[in-house]
C-alpha cells in the first residue's frame, strides 16, 4: 500500500511539474508586461481610461501571443524528437501542447490583470497608479516565491528576484513613457 501511495504522490507531482513551468512563465511575463504598458502610460501622463485601453489590450493580445509561442515551442520540440526517433520505430506519443500553452496563456491572463484592477475600480480615484504598482510588486513577490517549487530556494529569494526584474522593467517603461511625453 505505501508503494502504491508513493507512485500516486510521484506521478501527481509530476503533472503539476509539467505545468508549473508555464505557469510561472506565464504569470511573470503577465505581470511584467501589463504592468510595464500601465508605467509607460502612467510616465507618459495618460488618462485614467487610455491606460484601461492599452492594459486590457495588451493583457489579451500578449497573452494569446504567449500561449500560441508556447504551443508552437512544444510542437516544434515534439517534431525535432520525431525526427531523431524515426529509424527507432518511434511510437507517436500524445502531444501536450494544448495544455500547457493553455496553462500560460491562463496564468499570463489571471496574474496579468493584478496591475490593471486598481483601474477598474471606483473605489482607488487618483491612487490608481500607486495601488497597481503596490499590487504588482506583491503579484511578482508571490509568483517568484512560487518558483521555489521547482527551483529549491528559498521563498524570500525567489520573490526578491522576480520583483527586481519586474520593477526594472517597470522603470525603464515608466522612464520611457515620461521621455516620449515630453517629446511629443
Amino acid at each position: 500500500m505505501r508503494y502504491t501511495c508513493t507512485t500516486v504522490f510521484t506521478k501527481t507531482k509530476e503533472n503539476i511539474s509539467t505545468y508549473i513551468d508555464e505557469a510561472i512563465y506565464g504569470a511573470n511575463d503577465g505581470i511584467i508586461t501589463t504592468f510595464a504598458v500601465i508605467s509607460a502610460g502612467a510616465g507618459a501622463s495618460l488618462s485614467n481610461d487610455a491606460i484601461i485601453i492599452i492594459g486590457a489590450a495588451n493583457l489579451i493580445a500578449d497573452g494569446f501571443s504567449m500561449g500560441a509561442s508556447s504551443f508552437l515551442s512544444i510542437r516544434t520540440e515534439e517534431d525535432v524528437q520525431r525526427l531523431k526517433s524515426f529509424f527507432k520505430f518511434f511510437k507517436r506519443k500524445k502531444s501536450d501542447a494544448i495544455p500547457r500553452s493553455g496553462v500560460t496563456f491562463g496564468a499570463f491572463v489571471i496574474a496579468g490583470i493584478m496591475p490593471l484592477l486598481p483601474f477598474l475600480t471606483p473605489y482607488t480615484a487618483g491612487n490608481e497608479f500607486l495601488i497597481s504598482a503596490l499590487s504588482a510588486g506583491v503579484a511578482f513577490f508571490f509568483v517568484g516565491g512560487i518558483r521555489t517549487y521547482v527551483t529549491k530556494r528559498g521563498f524570500f529569494i525567489s520573490g526578491a528576484e522576480m520583483l527586481l526584474v519586474g520593477g526594472i522593467a517597470a522603470i525603464l517603461a515608466y522612464s520611457i513613457g515620461a521621455i516620449v511625453e515630453a517629446i511629443v
